[in-house]
């Protein structure tokens, strides 16, 4: 006897806006500025700190921030898809730790369109996807405003004619 098939999901296929990267640096760089100001604040104020122990951690912040705010957002590019089908919503995202998503579209319950300030200053918008399941709703990140716009009225349309209970 042998065991059935395992079923394998394809990779989704379509990425975010290719302002995506602009959108996630300006976000890592608006963490770190605060932080770096901070520091050197306290570099200003605080007597006694050797000048080498000053220099180091200046050093490590900015080649940690660098880092995040140049790498990261290239990485997170080649990672993020999304694709929505007939059939469910799917969704890859992460950097460090990466996660896969598919919601059928039985479940879907609201179709959301969030937009925050960096991302109207880029013409952006995220699409949120609330279904029934524990794991929280479906997030597709950094769309371009038009396609987002219609990727909402699509999965609308996909969820109205589909026949479930989404619970």
């Amino acid at each position: 006897m042998t065991a059935p098939p395992t079923p394998t999901m394809a990779d989704p296929s379509w990425r975010p806006s290719v302002k995506a990267p602009k959108l996630w640096a300006i976000a890592a760089a608006l963490v770190w500025a605060p932080i770096l100001v901070v520091e050197i604040v306290c570099a200003a104020l605080i007597p006694g700190i050797p000048p080498w122990v000053v220099g180091l951690v200046l050093a490590l912040t900015v080649l940690v921030a660098g880092t995040h705010v140049l790498l990261v957002p290239a990485w997170r590019f080649r990672v993020h898809r999304w694709e929505i089908s007939e059939t469910a919503v799917y969704t890859r995202t992460g950097w460090f730790t990466q996660e896969s998503r598919i919601a059928p579209i039985s479940r879907v319950q609201t179709v959301d369109t969030e937009r925050g300030p960096l991302d109207r200053m880029l013409g952006l918008a995220t699409v949120t996807v609330t279904t029934a399941s524990s794991a929280g709703a479906v997030k597709i990140s950094a769309l371009d405003r038009d396609v987002a716009e219609s990727t909402v009225a699509k999965l609308t349309e996909i969820a109205g004619d589909n026949v479930g209970d989404a619970t």
